[in-house]
Order: structure tokens, then C-alpha cells, then sequence
């Protein structure tokens, strides 16, 4: 029953820390963070996140240096759920991006 308890507790909480909550969010938005919507042109059609870039997730190798030119900007990555955004994130990390954090949980926790 404790390990239950301690289930729930858990997965309202980001996992690391290079994903922040829907609460740090605005804070690193006045910092100067960019915001990257990785999920599909029809989905950041349908609805974004304001000022946010459209960058797919399958299409961050072959525009990523266009788009973002200075590997040391803070950068959030956001997707529905938070799993295409971690995958983004890493990708990101590999290219020599130093901060990338990604929306904990993604769109759906906003909602």
C-alpha cells in the first residue's frame, strides 16, 4: 500500500532536472527561454503555446542549426505528453545544445 502511495505521489512530479513544471514555465519564459513545439505542423496548427517555434521532433537533425543558431540559449521543448519533447530533448543534448529542458508531462498538464 506505502509503494502505491508513493506511486501517485511521484508521477505528478517531474523526474529530472532538466524538466520543469508548468510553474517554472512562465519564470524561465521572462529569463529569455525559447520555446520549441516539436510535435506536428497540423498539431502547433490546431493550437501552440504563444511564441513558441514549430520544430517537429522528426525534423530537428535537418533544421535545428536554421532555427537555433546559439547552442547555449535556454531551450524548452513541448509536445501532448512530454514523450516526444524527451526524445527531442536528447537529440537536442546529443548536438551540443547545453540547456534544453523539457515541459514535464507536456501540453496535457496545462489543460
Amino acid at each position: 500500500m506505502l509503494q502505491k502511495f508513493r506511486y501517485v505521489l511521484n508521477r505528478n512530479r517531474c523526474c529530472c532536472e532538466t524538466e520543469i513544471s508548468k510553474e517554472q514555465l512562465g519564470k524561465m519564459i521572462e529569463k529569455g527561454a525559447i520555446l520549441i513545439d516539436v510535435r506536428s505542423p497540423q498539431e502547433f496548427t490546431e493550437g501552440h503555446l504563444e511564441n513558441a517555434i514549430s520544430l517537429p521532433e522528426y525534423e530537428i537533425n535537418e533544421k535545428v542549426d536554421h532555427i537555433l543558431p546559439d547552442q547555449s540559449q535556454i531551450i524548452i521543448v513541448y509536445c501532448s505528453t512530454g514523450h516526444r519533447s524527451e526524445k527531442a530533448q536528447k537529440e537536442l543534448e546529443r548536438l551540443g545544445y547545453q540547456k534544453v529542458y523539457n515541459l514535464c508531462k507536456g501540453l496535457d498538464t496545462l489543460i
